[in-house]
């Protein structure tokens, strides 16, 4: 019988990023060994797109709230440029 994974790590939305990236990286190492069944792997990978979604979400929140913080030497905010750019 397969396992509900999802049901066992909690809602995605409630996660924090490191929990998700955990399970996301769970789920991806179940899927590349291949062992498990059809109708499993059908339910682990869209267990792991919700997952990655969270995990993206909270990049992107992480990136807006240091693009929000960076200042210059002088206090001025220089956040106004997207987060990674030079």
């Amino acid at each position: 019988m397969a396992q509900d994974s999802m049901t066992e790590q909690g809602d995605p939305s409630q996660m924090s990023f490191e929990d998700a990236l955990r399970a996301l990286e769970s789920i991806v190492r179940r899927l590349e060994s291949g062992d498990a069944p059809l109708d499993e792997s059908i339910s682990l990978y869209s267990q792991g797109e919700e997952l990655r979604k969270r995990c993206m979400e909270r990049l992107q929140a992480a990136e807006a709230r240091i693009a929000k913080l960076t200042l210059d030497a002088g206090g001025a905010v220089t956040g106004a440029q997207p987060f990674g750019a030079d």
